[in-house]
């Protein structure tokens, strides 16, 4: 899963690296510990041009889906299932749709041994940002009226498909990381989305997966540059122990 990450990376970077051709307003602060229901960055592909124009956005992380009466799901919507999103009533307008990409700077993940739990930093071998598979939902607040600016309510999800490789041995679940080459098919709204593109890019993820190394850190408290610091030895990539 992903319930935690991190992402420092400053608008303008992340529009270079992405190829945004749109910086929306109110983008968040770097942060050291982003929780669910707070604001994060997206990359997005806006449907209402043609051809369509990338975006980077703020958005509230838990999507809401078109049809919910109220923002706060009674069910925990930050993270998508990969295998089974295209049948998730929650998800799967989305997935056809409006996909996103969201970037970190990595993820904190907690190994959890009777009831010990262990929190470890992940994160790219090379030290760029990762491009995290996601959705986004545009929500509808129906208690505002149609001149109230604030009535939309951006909101996205992470996928997260089966631990691979070495991270397997801290949690059975991952965040799907997509690969350069595959940013375009993912965020195009012109493709739909369905099981067989989800499949497409877990696959192609097993290449990103590969480059990511991991550490242990203290427990994640606060929201500052230290909770990135190392309690013991950075583990390399490819480390099965």
């Amino acid at each position: 899963m992903c319930g935690r990450f991190i992402i420092t990376d400053s608008a303008p970077d992340l529009a270079a690296m992405f190829d945004v051709e749109h910086e929306g307003e109110n983008l968040p602060e770097p942060s050291w510990n982003v929780k669910p229901t707070e604001q994060i960055p997206i990359v997005l592909e806006s449907m209402k041009s043609d051809p369509a124009v990338r975006r980077l956005e703020s958005a509230r992380w838990s999507l809401v889906p078109t049809f919910s009466p109220e923002l706060n799901a009674a069910f925990a919507t930050f993270n998508a299932r990969a295998e089974t999103v295209a049948d998730k009533p929650t998800f799967r307008t989305a997935l056809a749709k409006t996909r996103a990409i969201i970037p970190a700077t990595g993820y904190y993940e907690w190994h959890t041994e009777g009831t010990t739990k262990t929190p470890y930093f992940v994160h790219s071998d090379d030290g760029l940002p990762l491009a995290l598979a996601g959705l986004y939902s545009w929500w509808r607040n129906p208690a505002l009226g149609n001149e109230d600016p604030a009535r939309w309510v951006l909101t996205a999800t992470i996928l997260t498909g089966p631990a691979q490789g070495a991270l397997a041995g801290i949690h059975d679940r991952m965040p799907v990381v997509l690969p350069e080459e595959w940013w375009d098919q993912w965020l195009n709204p012109h493709i739909p989305g369905d099981q067989e593109l989800v499949d497409g890019a877990l696959e192609a993820s097993t290449e990103a997966a590969a480059g990511l190394a991991f550490y242990r850190v203290a427990p994640i408290t606060g929201n500052a540059p230290e909770l990135l610091e190392p309690v013991g030895p950075e583990v390399e990539v490819g480390y099965t122990a």
